[in-house]
């Protein structure tokens, strides 16, 4: 059965990003509440799409409209940038504004969540985690302990960003919170496993990075030929599971 939250009605804050784009905030800190917020809005706009509309772009405390400014047309009242309203000529971030406030306004305020759970195999350490024992060393544990409170703890998926299928997880144990590194690596491989701050990741690309290391998976995060690019999306909880370095071979050929 999903679990369903019972959440008061949100009073978002609206303001235009450029001239085709609104930003609608939904709160001020990252927390499980203001995320299903905006996982509710952001369904809803995709449910209900309007004239105009190019992308939604869910983020921590924000939902992102972007739109096209000429062909913007509010499904209820046909008002476009062109039309005269009942007060005459209005902007496009006028209707869009409009909108987006009808569109909270009609959340329900119930938000129905059936959390897709993902299990990440890891192999800790070693070449594929090779900061594992300088996390170990800053909060006064072993490796094997940080491994434990790593892959014990249930992660949830604020946000994909930064690079194509990155997840920002959520959940990370005040234990293993570790400063990002002084001098980022120029080159990360696909797949890696960092700690930066109070946050855990994934890298899905090969790409710079200034996250702590502690291993790697061998599942493909962003996948460009598959019709879901991104393995993980946004809402979805992360369970993180340790394998030894051979089941990681294996692993990393069947999936290639």
């Amino acid at each position: 059965m999903p679990d369903i939250q019972r959440e008061e009605r949100m009073e978002p804050e609206i303001y235009p990003l450029g001239d085709a784009a609104a930003s609608v905030q939904l709160g001020s800190g990252i927390d499980p509440k203001t995320h299903r917020q905006v996982q509710a809005l952001a369904a809803y706009l995709e449910r209900h799409p309007f004239p105009g509309l190019i992308e939604i772009v869910p983020a921590f405390v924000t939902v992102t409209v972007f739109y096209d400014p000429l062909k913007l047309c509010d499904p209820v009242t046909g008002e476009s940038c062109r039309t005269r309203g009942g007060s005459g000529f209005r902007s496009p971030y006028e209707i869009i504004r409009g909108i987006i406030k009808r569109a909270a306004a009609n959340l329900e305020n119930t938000f129905e969540s059936a959390s897709n759970i993902v299990h990440i195999p890891v192999c800790y350490g070693g070449d594929l985690g090779p900061d594992l024992n300088s996390v170990a060393e800053y909060h006064g544990l072993t490796p094997e302990e940080v491994i434990e409170i790593h892959s014990s703890q249930d992660y949830l998926v604020y946000m994909i960003g930064f690079a194509p299928g990155f997840p920002y997880l959520g959940g990370l144990s005040e234990r293993l919170a570790t400063p990002r590194r002084s001098t980022p690596r120029l080159h990360i491989e696909p797949g890696t496993v960092g700690i930066g701050g109070n946050q855990t990741g994934i890298y899905p690309i090969s790409t710079p990075g200034g996250w702590q290391l502690i291993g790697r998976t061998p599942l493909p995060l962003f996948r460009p030929g598959h019709p879901s690019p991104s393995l993980l999306k946004a809402g979805d909880i992360v369970r993180f599971q340790p394998i030894g370095l051979k089941q990681y071979q294996e692993w990393r050929e069947d999936s290639t």
